[in-house]
């Protein structure tokens, strides 16, 4: 699973020029999900991220985190986070889980974030979306736990 975290001031997305979801300040959360990957990794990371101290306090310090600002969650799966451009020039996507199976542990990750006490809200699984953000800071984090190869084949 890998995750880019962006703090932002706001966020949307769009499919077909019509607006589907839409945070305030929070966090987007550009979500892959690659081969292998199990609840394990999908509940570790929703645990963690409405707890990491990301937002500024007073002094600016990284002290406060979503839960303390009462900040929301834009969550977007993004399969092209698994994308191989070691070779050639055209990416491959192989590490990337299969389109039903994404489905089912992105759909899984929103439940258990949500299940957090975080608002959630989502872009619409396998459409060609429009995401718009105000980037706050910039703040932009690269999440994974494994090695990140997924066997990608290179």
């Amino acid at each position: 699973m890998r995750i880019v975290l962006q703090r932002v001031k706001e966020a949307y997305v769009a499919v077909e020029g019509t607006e589907t979801a839409r945070i305030g300040k929070g966090l987007l959360l550009l979500v892959g999900i690659g081969r292998g990957d199990a609840e394990e990794e999908l509940a570790f990371w929703a645990r963690k991220i409405p707890s990491l101290r990301v937002f500024p306090d007073r002094e600016g310090k990284f002290n406060l985190s979503l839960r303390d600002v009462g900040g929301e969650v834009l969550c977007v799966s993004q399969f092209t986070l698994y994308g191989d451009c070691r070779k050639g020039r055209r990416p491959s996507f192989t590490a990337a889980a299969p389109g039903p199976e994404a489905e089912r542990l992105f759909s899984r990750f929103v439940e258990l974030l949500s299940a957090e006490g975080i608002p959630v809200k989502t872009g619409v699984f396998g459409a060609k979306m429009e995401v718009g953000l105000v980037n706050d800071g910039p703040v932009t984090l690269i999440l994974e736990r494994q090695g990140g190869d997924h066997g990608s084949g290179s």
